[in-house]
């Protein structure tokens, strides 16, 4: 059995190598990402999943994902610009948050996901902070504007969940949808 994942992120792909899991193809999913109005966070990130997961033509194992960052019912993306990770990181800064992450496993016809929340926790950000963090430009291409595994690491005090969802892609969940479809899961890290 092929595995196809539908993500361009580097982040899953070495999440996956962890757990023994190594792609056979990578066709990122090219769909319109725009959040539904009134569209609440956790709806959309497994509305998102899903849609990726049936997007890629293909009869193999395709492995999808959507992560999100939610302030309230606020929906944090990608920011698509330096203006927009520092009104993220402004709204985050202080205050606790919530990273979901949807997972979609697709075989033929048949579609299987989970999804999990994760609760964060930003300390209060001086100005100095957020900005050297966007003249890092680690924020770019990141739900919320950064980077738990990164430079960020430094504005986290606090999670309550699954640390692998906040990067990207919840393992245990993953590992369990690959394995509940018939997917060899090795548990042997691929050496980088």
């Amino acid at each position: 059995m092929k595995l196809i994942l539908g993500s361009a992120s580097p982040r899953r792909r070495e999440l996956l190598a962890q757990i023994g899991v190594v792609a056979d193809d990578i066709i990122p999913a090219d769909i319109d990402e725009t959040p539904q109005k009134g569209e609440r966070p956790v709806p959309y990130a497994k509305r998102m999943a899903m849609e990726k997961a049936r997007a890629i033509d293909t009869d193999e194992l395709v492995l999808s994902a959507d992560t999100i960052v939610s302030a309230g019912i606020r929906i944090l993306g990608k920011p698509r610009d330096a203006a927009q990770a520092v009104e993220y990181l402004t709204l985050l800064s202080g205050r606790r948050h919530r990273v979901t992450t949807s997972v979609a496993l697709r075989h033929g016809d048949q579609t299987w996901s989970r999804t999990v929340t994760t609760a964060v926790r930003m300390k209060n950000l001086s100005d100095h902070e957020i900005s050297a963090y966007i003249r890092s430009n680690e924020w770019m291409g990141k739900a919320g504007g950064y980077a738990i595994q990164g430079i960020a690491s430094a504005f986290i005090p606090f999670i309550s969940g699954s640390y692998s969802n906040v990067v990207g892609l919840p393992l245990t969940e993953t590992a369990n949808l690959l394995i509940g479809a018939g997917f060899s899961v090795s548990y042997e890290g691929i050496p980088s």
